[in-house]
């Protein structure tokens, strides 16, 4: 995903003359050809992330279109006040780019791991969130984005489900159940996971890459009763928007996502997601024990 962003990001740089790229050193070597093209477009701030972003608001304010580029803790957790006042108060809008997301960079340690970043935009309000599955979702989400003029969180992965759904802004279908079966949500890269840990049961599996707007309607046109949502973030990120989605009809809500614990742990994304239970082995569990008897 990360390649398809530099790739994208340069061409919309040659091609789109309101493009502007801001950096915070990540990433810069790889756009440093694009910077000798781009010199007044394509800015490096250095490690200032909070500057980063109170440059975007400027450009914008000018009628560039700023494209902002870091590692999710550094690009929303630290900047988040930027975001909130330099951004969302001035009422211009940007496209934020992360990597990094939940613990896709466990190895460097609990700095570099921001499983609540989606949770932080929801605090804003006007924020569109795109968490694509796979590298093909990314170009086509990029350049949308830079088309228009509102505020855009775009989260990357180091993970990636086999298979991309580059129109997936409503939730589309992938398998279906039997009439009045479950719904289970997956968004973005835990697809995969979801899918194998539902092998056999009868549930309807729908699949979204935008988590915000989320597809009310498709919602509310899939749910019955019992509605499993997972998510590559914070558990429960988006309980609240499914609560009121469904608020006029009985349900149950079943959320799963990073848990809120603070392993104290390194290893790889794999470790990170067997031991928040994302692993297929660990939805497969908590799926089958929320489901009604004999659905699992």
């Amino acid at each position: 995903m990360r390649s398809t962003f530099i790739a994208t990001t340069t061409e919309l740089l040659a091609d789109d003359p309101r493009a502007a790229l801001v950096l915070a050193d990540i990433s810069a070597a790889d756009f440093r050809s694009a910077a000798r093209r781009h010199p007044d477009r394509v800015l490096n701030v250095g490690i200032r992330e909070q500057l980063m972003i109170g440059v975007a608001g400027g450009l914008a304010l000018t009628g560039l279109r700023p494209i902002v580029h870091s590692y999710a803790t550094f690009l929303v957790d630290r900047a988040y006040e930027q975001i909130k006042l330099d951004l969302g108060h001035q009422g211009v809008g940007a496209v934020l780019v992360s990597i990094g997301g939940s613990y896709d960079a466990s190895a460097e340690g609990r700095t570099h791991q921001s499983p609540g970043d989606v949770a932080l935009f929801d605090t804003l309000g006007r924020w569109t969130v795109r968490v694509p599955g796979h590298p093909d979702e990314v170009a086509p989400l990029l350049r949308s984005a830079v088309r228009g003029d509102d505020a855009v969180y775009l989260r990357l992965s180091s993970q990636a489900n086999a298979v991309g759904y580059a129109g997936a802004d409503r939730l589309r279908v992938l398998r279906r159940g039997s009439a009045g079966a479950p719904l289970v949500v997956a968004i973005g890269p835990v697809l995969d996971a979801m899918l194998a840990a539902t092998t056999g049961l009868d549930v309807t599996v729908a699949y979204t890459h935008t988590a915000r707007p989320f597809d009310v309607a498709g919602l509310r046109e899939l749910a019955d009763r019992d509605v499993v949502l997972v998510e590559p973030y914070l558990a429960g990120t988006s309980s609240a928007v499914l609560g009121r989605a469904l608020a006029d009809r009985p349900h149950r809500l079943l959320a799963l996502g990073v848990t809120e614990v603070d392993l104290h742990r390194y290893g790889d994304p794999a470790d990170h997601a067997r031991w928040h239970g994302l692993d297929a082995a660990g939805l497969r569990r908590s799926i089958a024990a929320f489901l009604p008897v004999g659905v699992a």
